[in-house]
């Protein structure tokens, strides 16, 4: 006997998230995702100055605006034909990461651990020490996660002037060029916040994490929070649990002179390959969305008011080459080729994202390191950008959930188009013209629905685990 369960909102997740689920001998059958809640920026920014998107499109989010930013930014200078001053492009990948590298410390601290620190894993060997560690407002770990979070943030509030939605990324660069003493004073704070990620987080050296090249050597890791979920995951069977499509994708994050940090591709079959943006297209048969298949350069945002039966979000359906994708740190580390990563793809479920994500972070602190040593206060950041006005332009990143893209024309200096996919829009896809449902849709097969559930905890592991941003999804 099949039952259907309508599990949502879940809380602790950016805007609103509604999942069908349709349940049978204890297990999902099939899973349905809504974004119930449309935005519009797309159509916000219609009419436009092309400048305009800098303001606009970093308000889509109050998590990842600096993602939004680099994007439109990014863009403009396509638009433009023109790239940012090498110097400038390097405080503009220093402030983007960041952001993503605290990102994922909310991420683990406050959006996923949380949820093992539940009366319904009472009784487990280790839930004493998860709630004292990750329980809401209390836990020790949380509390020195939000105070370190707070200090690398100072940051942004130095070479960014405020955090959200800073104007600090320009096409041409950036507005703050560092002096050797703020260089002092970032390297003080990054200093500050490795010691925190060595303490709290690892255990250990970053570097040791970063070395870890297998999976059997993951699973000997014992040390921090780290070691602490990872005990957890052995325990509650999430190495097996969310499998995603296995195929991963990146943008390339942190674009500087010497090309992206963490590079570009897509991995599928054991190998990478290019990622042919071309090949993008947006499907709406289950969307909310009135028009056709589209690339975003050729896309339209028009909602269905009627909002028609066959249909169940009003998030489209991005397809690369006619295939789901997952994007995410997970994805970005096996792209980029690191070999824990790499190990890890195989599995591709719960395990594998959360702990792709703690390598990410371990990566990110090192590659930040590195930035703001190459960085030379008395080189300019800025070149002056002429916007065209007529054209069109595509600004690439990785926000911290995965593949940001942003894509717009001009027509007599206004913008007559402007399309966005953004990171949780590839994960969080509903079906598309062949029935295939998207990332997260596929990934709950199978997960345990427990008698008297309403909100299964296996479903809400599998949920969290790609990190939604449903305010980013529908924009």
């Amino acid at each position: 006997m099949t039952k259907t369960l309508l599990v949502g909102p879940f809380n602790r997740v950016e805007g609103d998230l509604e999942i069908r689920l349709e349940v049978a001998e204890g297990r999902v059958a099939a899973a349905y995702a809504n974004s119930p809640m449309f935005r519009g920026f797309e159509r916000m920014m219609l009419g436009k100055g092309p400048e305009d998107a800098l303001t606009i499109t970093p308000r889509i989010c109050g998590i990842c605006s600096i993602s939004q930013s680099a994007a439109a930014a990014l863009a403009l200078a396509d638009l433009a034909g023109a790239e940012m001053a090498p110097e400038g492009a390097r405080v503009a990948a220093l402030l983007h990461g960041v952001e993503n590298l605290l990102d994922h410390l909310t991420h683990f601290y406050l959006f996923f651990m949380p949820d093992f620190a539940r009366a319904g894993y009472a009784g487990r060997g280790w839930h004493d020490r998860v709630q004292a560690r990750f329980l809401a407002g209390q836990g020790s770990g949380t509390r020195a996660a939000v105070a370190a979070r707070a200090e690398l943030f100072h940051i942004v509030g130095l070479l960014g002037g405020k955090w959200p939605h800073t104007l600090a990324i320009q096409p041409g660069g950036v507005t703050r060029a560092p002096s050797a003493r703020d260089k002092a004073r970032i390297g003080a704070w990054l200093a500050g916040f490795r010691r925190f990620l060595e303490r709290e987080v690892f255990g250990a050296a970053l570097e040791a994490f970063d070395a870890l090249s297998d999976v059997a050597g993951l699973e000997r890791w014992g040390a921090g929070d780290a070691g602490l979920f990872l005990e957890v995951a052995a325990d509650t069977g999430l190495t097996d649990l969310g499998r995603g499509p296995g195929r991963y994708m990146s943008f390339g994050a942190y674009p500087v002179p010497e090309g992206r940090l963490f590079r570009r591709g897509l991995w599928q079959g054991g190998t990478v390959g290019p990622v042919d943006e071309g090949a993008i297209v947006e499907d709406l048969s289950h969307a909310w969305m009135l028009g056709a298949a589209a690339h975003p350069s050729a896309g339209e945002t028009r909602p269905d008011a009627a909002m028609r039966e066959e249909a169940y979000s009003w998030c489209k359906a991005p397809r690369l080459g006619g295939e789901t994708v997952e994007v995410g740190a997970l994805a970005r580390q096996i792209v980029d080729g690191h070999p824990l990563a790499v190990a890890l793809a195989g599995e591709g479920g719960v395990r594998a994202r959360v702990a792709g994500r703690l390598l990410e972070i371990a990566r990110t602190q090192i590659v930040l390191e590195g930035l703001l040593a190459g960085i030379a206060p008395e080189k300019a950041f800025m070149t002056e950008v002429a916007l065209p006005r007529d054209g069109s332009g595509v600004g690439l990143v990785e926000a911290a959930r995965g593949s940001l893209g942003h894509w717009l024309s001009v027509e007599g200096g206004r913008i007559s188009s402007y399309q966005i996919v953004a990171p949780t829009t590839w994960n969080f896809s509903p079906r598309d013209g062949g029935g295939v449902p998207g990332p997260v849709e596929a990934a709950l097969v199978g997960a345990e629905v427990r008698e008297g559930e309403d909100t299964p905890l296996a479903v809400q592991h599998v949920v969290r685990s790609f990190d939604p941003c449903m305010v980013c999804t529908v924009h």
